[in-house]
């Protein structure tokens, strides 16, 4: 299994093929900022275990409810440092976050989870045309619950139902509530058993920020 979590590099490898792309078009009108919350994911004496409490670099206070929805947690500072450090206008934010999103969609469409509707739009028209099929997801505010904390701000997963909308949900908190903000669960389509990585992503995240490029025109 420990093969596969080549798998798990995912997001980060969308992220940085489409940075690589851009880079190699010189795209003016737009400047883009690519960010991978790139760590060591391994047991030691200073790994965390169930009920510990960590910050965030916004100041959350974190309970680990699951051990295993530990990528989320370096998504987060990743979403505070381009929200408040870099100060981004919008963010898109891919990962291989739940296996949930696999059960909902299967393995050729990306969830997009997103409270904008223009953004919502933007990446389902990018969708078909690159080719990485997506489909939008619900953000069901109720399900909030499911993160409350007795001991914390919040619980880095909620129960085994909803999970990759509790996993979007949780992303939230560390984005601006007034900033245009989608998180694209690629978990499904960015891997085939038959061939390996699909690259899943990278043109999706290219053309959207082509396109606004064209806006700044």
């Amino acid at each position: 299994m420990m093969g596969l979590m080549k798998f798990d590099c995912g997001g980060a490898a969308a992220v940085l093929g489409a940075a690589l792309t851009i880079s190699e078009l010189a795209l003016e009108g737009v400047e883009a900022h690519f960010i991978v919350a790139a760590c060591e994911n391994m047991v030691n004496e200073k790994a965390y275990v169930p009920s510990d409490v960590i910050v965030a670099s916004n100041g959350m206070t974190i309970e680990v409810d699951n051990t295993d929805a530990e990528g989320r947690l370096t998504m987060a500072d990743a979403l505070v440092y381009a929200d408040k450090e870099i100060g981004c206008e919008d963010i898109i934010e891919l990962s291989t976050l739940t296996g949930a999103c696999m059960v909902a969609l299967g393995t050729g469409l990306a969830g997009v989870f997103t409270q904008n509707e223009d953004l919502a739009s933007e990446l389902r028209d990018i969708s078909k045309v690159t080719g990485d099929k997506s489909w939008r997801m619900p953000l069901e505010q109720e399900y909030n619950d499911q993160l409350k904390s007795k001991i914390a701000d919040i619980k880095n997963c909620g129960t085994r139902y909803g999970g990759a909308i509790t996993a979007g949900l949780f992303l939230e908190n560390f984005v601006d509530k007034k900033k245009p903000f989608a998180h694209i669960d690629i978990a499904g389509p960015v891997w085939s058993d038959a061939t390996g990585a699909t690259g899943f992503g990278s043109k999706l995240v290219t053309e959207w920020v082509r396109r606004k490029g064209e806006k700044k025109e």
